[in-house]
């Protein structure tokens, strides 16, 4: 069995002698046959003048429709005056192209509807394939952008392939010579037969115009759903309103098909097609908890539509609150826990200033840090309803500074519990090993440690002489230490000169701890 090999001269001369046969028939096109590509190309003519005439029907539809609804036609008008001008630009390139072959084949006064050389097999070549012009690629270029651009401007896949079939610039796979598009068509072409494909590439922009210009019209209603029900909804801006605001909400007509039960998700769950879109959960917290999701239908086109939604509810606890009012006080250079709330008003829709001070949400609660004592601080609240801020009341309350903190001495019990000594009697064994003093207000209110810098003990001699040892800190110094090491059980000393810094930034002087050596 003989193989033929593409590369083998045996292949090589049989496409030599085919490429002969082939130029040998172009030599000696019959009359007719060249007179029937005349009548091929006036046939193509009259058709691509019947498209437009249909074209231009379909756009002065669209033309209609943006006249009438501006907001919903006129993106699909715009588009199509824009495959409109593309198209008219094409064909009119394209004629410009047959008359210049006609003239290279009949001399200056040639007319593309009298043609005379119709065998002509250079004129074609010459303006489409000859440098440095090459109008065959530049044809191909605009073929190929005119189909991209107007295949990118419509939805309907099947118009798409439609366009993208009758454009389309990749060469035959029949071609055996590895030609580009533009070799393919007119290389060697009879000026009939050239004149007649430019007219068919005419035909095939116009027919894709038509698709283009069909599709874009049916757009304008692809979102149009058939309705049998029309009914009246109120939606208010907000369903909790503060005593002298606004109500605020929409009356709406909303048109309806009972027979369409669409797909409804909220928050990710389905809701069953037997509740006509009514959702409804349980509310075991406070706060705004948001319900979103997305309807799902068919449009009049068959396609699936998806509209997306988003709103939110709140919960607010029992109108009736119990909180503790001790004192309107405030303390000075610190964070003051206060509560702040407004019944039948989500805690995330209160927010509060403070004057003589910041005032910071923490949680729950707020954070009063006034800045100055003995000037008053006035908190002012407000809440928004919908889109409405309303001012709620105000309240004044006294600045303090802090009040004087306790020095102690921490040690751990025998369970590791921290034991906190203020005065009295000490085992001598844990004031050996004790490190130094602190200092903080521990008063069943406040809570809040102060830094210690610096203090005095006062140790007694045998001859009752006092015996005064200074710290620059809060730890014990060396020879304080070894005063306590000294020390007999029985005796006494005394922490005097305690000097401490709290969150205000003030340093004051502390009272005096008396221990007595167990």
């Amino acid at each position: 069995m003989i193989i033929n090999n593409p590369n083998s001269p045996r292949q090589k001369m049989i496409n030599l002698m085919y490429l002969v046969f082939i130029a040998m028939l172009a030599l000696n096109v019959s009359a007719e046959v060249l007179t029937g590509f005349d009548i091929v190309g006036d046939s193509l003519s009259n058709s691509s003048e019947n498209m437009h005439t249909r074209n231009r029907l379909i756009m002065d539809e669209l033309e209609g429709y943006n006249s009438q609804n501006r907001e919903k036609a006129g993106e699909w008008y715009d588009k199509g005056v824009q495959v409109k001008q593309m198209s008219d630009s094409l064909v009119s390139y394209i004629e410009d192209l047959k008359i210049r072959i006609v003239k290279e084949s009949d001399g200056k006064k040639g007319d593309i509807n009298n043609i005379r050389n119709k065998d002509n097999l250079d004129a074609a070549s010459s303006v489409l394939l000859s440098p440095p012009a090459r109008q065959g690629h530049r044809l191909r270029t605009a073929v190929d952008h005119f189909r991209q651009t107007v295949t990118g401007l419509i939805q309907d896949d099947n118009r798409r392939k439609i366009i993208e079939n009758n454009l389309s610039t990749t060469p035959s796979e029949r071609n055996d010579s590895h030609k580009n598009w533009e070799e393919s068509l007119f290389e060697k072409m009879p000026v009939s037969a050239a004149v007649a494909i430019l007219s068919k590439i005419q035909n095939d922009v116009r027919l894709s115009e038509g698709e283009a210009l069909g599709s874009l019209l049916n757009s304008i209603d692809v979102s149009d759903f058939r309705v049998n029900e029309l009914n009246a909804y109120v939606i208010p801006e907000s369903k909790v309103i503060i005593q002298g605001g606004t109500y605020n909400a929409r009356v709406i007509l909303s048109a309806e098909d009972s027979t369409l039960s669409p797909d409804i998700i909220v928050n990710g769950q389905s809701l069953d097609p037997s509740a006509k879109g009514f959702f409804s959960t349980a509310s075991s917290a406070v706060g705004t908890f948001p319900v979103e999701g997305y309807i799902e239908t068919r449009g009049s086109d068959g396609s699936t539509v998806r509209r997306s939604f988003s709103d939110n509810y709140t919960v607010i606890e029992p109108a009736a609150t119990i909180a503790p009012t001790l004192m309107n006080v405030l303390y000075a250079g610190i964070g003051n826990e206060i509560s702040i709330s407004v019944p039948g008003i989500a805690p995330q829709d209160v927010s509060a200033t403070m004057t003589n001070g910041s005032l910071v949400r923490k949680g729950n609660l707020w954070e009063a840090k006034p800045v100055a004592a003995g000037r008053d601080a006035t908190v002012s609240i407000s809440a928004r309803t919908g889109s409405q801020v309303r001012q709620l009341a105000s309240k004044n309350f006294r600045v303090r500074s802090l009040p004087d903190p306790s020095p102690y001495i921490e040690y751990a019990d025998a369970n590791g519990n921290p034991v906190v000594f203020k005065g009295g009697n000490l085992a001598k064994a844990v004031l050996v090993n004790t490190q130094g003093i602190k200092a903080a207000i521990d008063d069943g209110i406040l809570n809040i440690p102060f830094r210690v810098t610096g203090f005095r003990t006062l140790f007694f001699d045998s001859m009752g002489n006092a015996i005064p040892e200074v710290s620059e800190g809060s730890r014990f110094s060396e020879r304080q230490k070894e005063q306590i090491r000294r020390l007999q059980r029985g005796k006494y000393f005394y922490i005097s000169g305690v000097k401490a810094i709290g969150p205000d930034g003030l340093e004051r002087e502390i009272a005096v701890i008396e221990v007595r050596v167990n």
